[in-house]
């Protein structure tokens, strides 16, 4: 499996350079293809027959983000001399959408890991901080998590109470972040607070923490709804002394930090949507072949074959917007609105789909015996993290604006 990946790898950059836009992708290239196959074995495989069991008992994926890393899924975008896998974004939608499909869970862990907080070190960081922070985080045995909502301002990242100050060569750092992915099992986070009150947002700049680390605690894990196998948690800081070099790219630079991360990882949150609203059509498709009613299966039935079209509509539009987004990104263009429409229009699916899934089982989608429950609970978390659709909306409202004054 490691072997096929690397040879997608080498393949992918050349196969990219030719592909000039969504408009000539009529189908993934032939090593996009290959990736896409081994991540669904893989998930098939690996993920969808223990994804129950990991929601129920809210356990760690260990053992399998470890086989991940050695598959490179846990470092797509980081280039080989650091250990990763050297791929491109497209590669790395597709094969998060496959692996969400197995299980969303585990899809949120190498999210994290790849977008939130080894993309923002590869950008922004130093040689010696790529060195430190990234290398050891390539291979699945130690991920990390990205700590930028507080308490009182998940949507205004702007407002951040957390505060930093300078104490000889060290930062001190305090204050409380909230909902962070992965907190309960990372080996560092990448930690946003203030340095100067009085540039508001231009203050805020950005630290890499390891974790556990002394001043540095968490709080409970969250008892969620959905994507129960991630951990959820605050990160709280009581003086939490952190060494000079530890600052992320130059003082003042947090925010415009966050919002290029954020970019890039609504791209993986839109993949794994994707994955929960295929894994919905699945089991619901499969679900109407096999159930028979009034002398048919319940496929042949008119209002059953709507709802599925509907369904296979909204992920194959979700999907070319997702694809979208990762070609503008991978050819170094500008893709804020294109990422925004795709998490947006990519959550929406996940969520309908999974509804509709339930409603196309019956009672049989309303208990645990069955996994189309378990994707709509997943589902829903998809519109809020990450921005919320409300966020996305704004973010593409406020970019087609820009469009038309400029």
């Amino acid at each position: 499996m490691a072997a096929i990946l690397c040879r997608a790898t080498k393949a992918i950059g050349g196969c990219m350079r030719g592909c000039r836009g969504l408009s000539q992708l009529a189908e993934l290239p032939e090593t996009h293809d290959m990736l896409r196959r081994t991540c669904r074995d893989f998930a098939d495989r690996e993920l969808a027959p223990i994804a129950a069991r990991l929601d129920k008992e809210q356990t760690y994926p260990a053992q399998q983000i470890l086989e991940l890393g050695a598959m490179g899924v846990m470092a797509m975008e980081i280039p080989e001399e650091l250990g990763g896998a050297g791929m491109d974004y497209l590669a790395y939608s597709v094969a998060m959408e496959e692996i969400s499909r197995g299980c969303a869970s585990t899809g949120v862990v190498v999210s994290v890991n790849n977008s939130l907080y080894l993309g923002p070190i590869l950008k922004f960081g130093s040689e010696v901080q790529k060195q430190k922070w990234i290398t050891p985080f390539t291979s699945g045995h130690q991920v990390g998590c990205f700590a930028l909502s507080e308490p009182g301002n998940g949507s205004d990242a702007g407002a951040a109470s957390t505060v930093a100050h300078q104490d000889g060569d060290h930062w001190v750092l305090n204050g409380t972040k909230a909902w962070i992915t992965n907190s309960w099992d990372a080996a560092a986070a990448i930690i946003f607070a203030t340095t100067d009150r009085k540039l508001k947002h231009k203050g805020i700049s950005a630290f890499v923490v390891p974790m556990p680390h002394p001043g540095l605690s968490l709080g409970k894990k969250e008892d969620k709804l959905g994507i129960k196998a991630s951990s959820t948690a605050n990160i709280i800081l009581e003086d939490c002394r952190i060494p000079l070099e530890n600052m992320l790219g130059p003082r003042g630079a947090g925010f415009k930090i966050a919002m290029q991360t954020l970019d890039s990882g609504r791209i993986g949150i839109a993949a794994q949507a994707l994955g929960i609203a295929q894994a919905s059509l699945d089991c619901a498709a499969d679900y109407a072949h096999k159930r028979d009613a009034f002398g048919a299966p319940i496929g042949k039935l008119q209002a059953i074959q709507f709802k599925l079209a509907d369904m296979a509509l909204a992920i194959e539009s979700a999907r070319l917007l997702t694809w979208k987004a990762a070609l503008l990104r991978d050819a170094k263009r500008p893709f804020t609105k294109e990422a925004a429409m795709a998490k947006l229009a990519a959550s929406e699916a996940a969520t309908f789909c999974s509804h509709q899934a339930i409603q196309i089982l019956g009672g049989m989608g309303y208990v645990t015996d069955m996994p189309a429950e378990r994707h709509y609970r997943d589902a829903r978390i998809t519109e809020i993290y990450e921005g919320t659709s409300e966020i996305q909306r704004l973010v593409i409202a406020g970019q087609l604006l820009k469009d038309y004054t400029t």
